[in-house]
């Protein structure tokens, strides 16, 4: 248990879990949206996949992460507890409509990194 919190402990981490929430995300799309490098990102992955957090699947040579149903439902009040502190703390939400804005903005994986700049302010 003390790895867990220890993961949770990373403001960058509970970002990653915030959007991974709304459906799963390639690794691109997070580094995107959270406008940090891929490697900070797969980082914080690889953390939180270490402790069961998240899941992945790869599909050809993209990336996608999720929340594990397992790890939800094994915790159901600090899932909840997350989530709730995550809807009252504005960077967290500034991310989901970050994410809102990728998703209707109609990039993907195949041609995000051909963008020059992306700004979802």
């Amino acid at each position: 248990m003390d790895n867990l919190f220890k993961v949770l402990g990373d403001e960058n981490r509970l970002r990653i879990i915030n959007l991974l929430r709304r459906g799963e995300l390639c690794v691109c799309e997070i580094e995107i949206i959270l406008d940090t490098t891929q490697s900070n990102v797969s980082r914080h992955l690889t953390r939180l996949r270490n402790e069961e957090i998240v899941i992945f699947e790869k599909k050809a040579q993209w990336t996608y992460y999720q929340i594990n149903p397992e790890f939800t439902k094994e915790n159901k009040l600090l899932y909840k507890f997350l989530i709730e502190k995550m809807d009252q703390n504005n960077e967290f939400i500034r991310d989901l409509d970050r994410l809102s804005k990728y998703k209707e903005s109609g990039l993907n994986c195949d041609n995000i990194k051909e963008m020059d700049t992306i700004v979802f302010t």
